[in-house]
């Protein structure tokens, strides 16, 4: 996929140094670069061709930066050259190569910033994955926000991109929510059992005893001397402490209740669980696709067991030596693979870890013909990393095909003051309450203007201010402005593409096709880094760029050419403005 079939200006201008390094140095070959100056002053591009081929031509830098220069053929792209610094070569355009970018985006409409950076390769970028226990918090959000706008730019810079949800639905936090529910059901019933210190005690939980209550009335009693026989006595906990109780009497507990419940309720233990769990995945549903986010795929953990492929795994790693027997369990010799133990995959009582799914998971997706695997986790799970790929490894598999973003946490602030959240006590902010109180496009824009893999701190009052220091409300004005503009000229676009840019000649003019120019630089860019910080960063040079232009110069002049012209560029900023916010997943509104 690429926005252009003839060269873009770059490419262009790689050629001409090309031609000159034939003339130069015919002996030498490799890749030219080009780099865009800090300085506007110091030209369009920067070419540091000559400081590489100083050593090897055994010449100064600047020396080798002149011959170039006198060696570069005649183009009507260039205005003109100069050696800088210790032998850069700067280039200056002409202003009808500058100004050509308008027309060239006006072409290529929402084409324009596609680079092949990805040749078709297929990528598969698994996000979210949430465990189905409760609703999603604004941790989640995070996840969401930047594993949807890297899907967006993977597939703007070319890649076949496949956007997947894994399903925790078999493991025990799963039975863990299924007994929380149950106790909250046969609390209504009178039942004075302990609620466990792990427990799940959301408000959401006692919606789905609710639930329990007119499905299956009292069908699902039984007397608490009943459940709670054999079962070691309840930990001392209450709602109101801090403190947490033991840790190992904690499992004990819920190890217990959990035992008893599917004893005593036999196949109705199934029918709660697969009621928790059909609540909570559509509730998660609902809150992406109110979020802007929407998978190609739910994959269920299940279904692993369920087709065999952990119980295959397992049994593959043993064949090929890679598994050991200690105290009953087996190990992978993930050592041997340079992680910093080993792991167990089979416990001694024959149930396998979380480890043993997660490696049938991932060999399944590189089965089904990915190229690459891009898996968004958070930052508490950057040790699972070495595990992964040691597993992949033992397949025979590249380590390389899977990468892992971590997304940090974050920290909600509201009139300078942190706002505290306990996920034990249920007390956490979630996805929708945040959506609520900023609207889906700031969370979205905000979520994504650091690097994933920092800290962030949200200013929930600066998200719902209506300023420019607010950057998504900066932003969406700057395309606001623009359709305001458009709408009181009330001519076709379509006739823009025809019209004589020549008359752009001002510096702001020029800066804001500079910013055209760099789009497709900046999709590459941020694809390749995985950093969708870098296009929200672009998006508010470019807004502050048109808000400088439209402060300094008026657009319905009398100068017909000249009119055509200038609104001809603010409908190319507005291209790119709609194009970037789309890849974030937040809207261009056309009035505000």
């Amino acid at each position: 996929m690429t926005s252009h079939s003839t060269p873009t200006l770059s490419q262009q201008i790689i050629g001409l140094f090309t031609q000159a390094l034939h003339q130069v140095a015919p002996e030498m070959h490799g890749p030219i670069t080009l780099e865009r100056p800090r300085q506007a002053d110091h030209g369009e591009f920067a070419c540091p061709l000559a400081l590489q081929l100083g050593k090897s031509l055994r010449r100064s830098p600047r020396d080798i930066a002149q011959a170039l220069i006198q060696a570069l053929p005649n183009s009507s792209l260039i205005q003109r050259l100069e050696v800088a610094g210790p032998g850069f070569i700067n280039v200056f355009l002409t202003a009808s190569a500058k100004q050509a970018v308008v027309q060239e985006v006006l072409r290529a409409g929402s084409r324009w910033g596609e680079v092949n950076l990805g040749r078709n390769r297929r990528v598969q970028v698994e996000f979210v994955s949430s465990n189905p226990t409760g609703p999603l918090h604004v941790g989640h959000g995070r996840g969401a926000a930047f594993g949807d706008s890297l899907a967006n730019l993977l597939q703007k810079a070319g890649y076949l991109v496949q956007r997947e949800y894994y399903v925790n639905d078999a493991g025990r936090q799963m039975d863990i929510l299924t007994v929380s529910t149950w106790l909250r059901y046969l609390s209504s019933y009178g039942s004075r059992i302990a609620f466990p210190a792990n427990g799940y005690q959301g408000d959401y939980v006692t919606q789905m005893a609710q639930q329990l209550l007119t499905t299956f009335g009292t069908t699902l009693v039984h007397p608490d001397t009943a459940i709670l026989s054999g079962i070691a006595h309840a930990p001392s906990f209450s709602d109101d402490s801090d403190t947490d109780p033991d840790a190992a009497s904690v499992e004990a507990y819920m190890d217990g209740l959990i035992e008893r419940a599917k004893t005593l309720l036999g196949e109705s233990y199934r029918s709660i669980h697969e009621h928790v769990l059909s609540q909570q995945l559509a509730d998660c549903r609902d809150d992406l696709e109110a979020f802007g986010v929407t998978f190609d795929q739910w994959f269920s953990e299940q279904s692993l067991y369920d087709r065999g492929k952990v119980k295959q795994v397992v049994q593959q790693l043993d064949q090929a030596g890679h598994l050991y027997l200690q105290d009953g369990a087996r190990w992978f010799r993930s050592t041997t693979f340079g992680d910093e133990k080993d792991r167990v995959v089979q416990r001694e009582n024959g149930l396998y870890t979380y480890f043993a799914s997660d490696i049938a998971y991932h060999v399944d997706k590189l089965a089904r013909g990915f190229d690459l695997l891009i898996d968004v986790w958070g930052a508490d799970h950057h040790g699972y990393i070495p595990r992964v790929r040691a597993a992949l490894q033992a397949f025979g598999l590249k380590a390389e095909r899977l990468e892992v973003p971590l997304v940090q946490f974050v920290s909600l602030y509201r009139h300078g003051a942190k706002v505290q959240m306990s996920t034990r006590k249920g007390q956490f902010v979630t996805l929708r309450a945040l959506r609520a109180e900023v609207g889906r496009d700031a969370a979205r824009f905000f979520y994504v203007l650091r690097k994933s893999d920092q800290h962030l701190d949200f200013d929930l009052d600066l998200a719902t201010s209506q300023s420019h220091d607010n950057p998504v409300f900066y932003v969406q004005y700057a395309y606001a402005r623009i359709r305001s503009v458009m709408n009181k000229w009330g001519g076709d676009p379509a006739s823009l593409l025809a019209c004589d840019v020549s008359p752009l000649q001002n510096h702001t003019e020029f800066s804001l096709m500079q910013l055209l120019r760099a789009y497709p630089e900046t999709i590459e860019s941020a694809a390749q880094e995985r950093a969708p910080h870098a296009l929200a960063f672009y998006l508010k040079d470019l807004a502050a760029a048109l808000h400088s232009y439209y402060n300094a110069v008026p657009f319905l002049v009398d100068d017909i050419p000249l009119r055509m012209a200038r609104l001809a560029l603010l409908h190319a900023v507005a291209c790119v403005l709609q194009d970037g916010l789309r890849l974030l997943g937040v809207s261009a509104p056309e009035t505000m």
